[in-house]
């Protein structure tokens, strides 16, 4: 399994924008193959920033997504509404069974 967190600090104005686009990619996202789950979260310490934390059967789906007409078509908005550079953290993990 491939887990990403994708750090996002958003411009104040362009929050609202933001929202919207990724309200589209979340939902086109989780339709796709190898996708275990894709959820944006907002930080509640911190003004206009957010995480979407990712979980991917494997890299093949997550250079599919990358790959996406959606995806894609988010990258081209996402300069304008980061106040930072994006910060993207990958990790190998697999899932651990608790009773």
């Amino acid at each position: 399994m491939i887990i990403i967190h994708a750090h996002l600090q958003i411009k104040p104005d362009q929050e609202q924008a933001f929202l919207a686009a990724t309200k589209e990619l979340v939902a086109a996202t989780r339709q796709e193959e190898g996708n275990i789950s894709y959820e944006l979260l907002k930080h509640t310490e911190q003004d206009q920033k957010y995480t979407m934390v990712e979980l991917w059967k494997d890299e093949a789906a997550t250079a599919s997504h990358n790959a996406s007409a959606h995806f894609q078509a988010f990258v081209q908005q996402a300069a304008a509404f980061m106040a930072a550079p994006m910060n993207v953290e990958v990790f190998a993990g697999e899932a651990v069974k608790t009773n």
